[in-house]
């Protein structure tokens, strides 16, 4: 019976001149333990550098992202502006009486990384038929929050905006304009 593991090994490989720069400048200060003495290192062939990869064209960023298209019939949402939906549910939804599913914070998060977490929330709440959920952007510094003023424009583009009704800032015991409600679709067939 075998009581030890077998461990592949990696076939060694002899370090770049990069790489033994680095380790001879962390080691420069080390002294050796009494009664050992310093390993004679045998002098690599001619030190030179890796050269620098080559320069790539810079990324193209235009300067104005144009809008992306939008669905026949469909109006821009903003807070509190609910068309479709009857009075009271958006009463209900502005003043924070409706039941809260699902929560995402989005605090700390990147723009692009916000963007996908948002989608794939919201696609996620209309495919389990939640109504209406909490999306917290945070205020930002000041009241100028990144997250606060793109939250409202993701949920107004495709593919968001099919399964959105509504948003309103949320009460203050909620986030409050920190905070969204988002009332989402019911999903259909």
């Amino acid at each position: 019976m075998r009581w030890f593991r077998e461990v592949a090994v990696r076939p060694s490989r002899r370090p770049t001149p990069d790489e033994v720069r680095i380790w001879r400048a962390v080691v420069k200060d080390a002294k050796p333990l009494p009664g050992h003495a310093l390993p004679v290192e045998a002098e690599t062939e001619t030190m030179v550098p890796s050269p620098p990869p080559p320069p790539g064209p810079p990324p193209a960023r235009p300067s104005v992202v144009p809008a992306p298209p939008r669905l026949q019939g469909q109006t821009d949402l903003h807070h509190g502006h609910t068309p479709g939906l009857d009075r009271r549910s958006a009463e209900r939804m502005k003043r924070g009486e409706m039941v809260i599913e699902a929560t995402l914070d989005l605090h700390g998060h990147s723009q692009d990384l916000a963007h996908a977490e948002l989608a794939a929330f919201i696609d996620r709440a209309w495919a389990a038929q939640r109504r209406c959920v909490l999306v917290v952007t945070g205020k930002g510094n000041r009241g100028g929050g990144v997250l606060k003023a793109q939250v409202p424009r993701w949920l107004n583009q495709p593919p968001l905006r099919q399964h959105i009704l509504g948003f309103s800032f949320a009460r203050p015991h909620h986030g409050g304009d920190g905070a969204l409600y988002v009332l989402v679709r019911r999903r259909r067939g």
